[in-house]
């Protein structure tokens, strides 16, 4: 598996204008297909009357499943440089939609590239990315009497704490770097007396 990938902040349009021709970028995060095809669909029926509704997609932390379409553009010259762009700045899990409302004034093949990819590249400027870590997920269970000062020792060390339950034992939930586990078993019993109980979990992604 990766340990980290890049992908957009948030989901957001950016438009830039060239020869009269107005591209409209919509980018958005998508942790599946399905997801990013259901944002080229609500695109595709935003913009009806648009010449062009461009797309390129990368699924997969390592870029697993990748698709383009020119949508009627010359081959080549949108989907392609859309997701050569999102590959170059190395995003994960987004979609990118460019939709073309054509101004009169033909751009050529090299101008459509540009065009294209620019878009694309100037919307990830505009809407900022994120770095995702992979983690490994931890459950921490520890009596009451030692929860709120173990929480506050995690928080204040840095640990990424992603939910805490109250029941008969508190159970404390938080993401680690793989190589941190022994570490941290090692603090968890010096810090706990050897009380609290440790279970490794699956693997996620959360921000770095």
């Amino acid at each position: 598996m990766q340990e980290r990938y890049r992908t957009v902040a948030r989901e957001g349009v950016h438009e830039i204008e060239i020869n009269r021709s107005r591209f409209l970028c919509t980018l958005a995060p998508a942790a599946t297909e399905q997801e990013a095809q259901d944002v080229i669909q609500r695109v595709r029926k935003e913009h009806p009357t648009a010449t062009h509704n461009c797309f390129a997609y990368v699924i997969g932390a390592d870029g697993g499943v990748q698709k383009a379409s020119d949508d009627g553009e010359p081959g080549g010259t949108a989907g392609v440089p859309m997701l050569q762009m999102l590959l170059r700045r190395e995003i994960r899990y987004a979609v990118a939609v460019v939709t073309r409302y054509y101004g009169g004034v033909k751009l050529g093949a090299g101008g459509l590239i540009r065009a294209y990819g620019g878009a694309v590249g100037e919307a990830l400027d505009a809407l900022g990315t994120v770095t995702r870590q992979r983690f490994r997920l931890v459950t921490v269970t520890v009596d009451h009497q030692r929860a709120g000062k173990l929480e506050n020792d995690l928080r204040a060390t840095g640990r990424a704490v992603r939910e805490v339950r109250y029941a008969e034992a508190v159970t404390i939930e938080l993401g680690l770097p793989d190589a941190d586990v022994d570490a941290f078993r090692d603090w968890l019993a010096d810090t706990t007396a050897g009380t609290a109980a440790l279970e490794l979990g699956g693997e996620a992604y959360q921000d770095a």
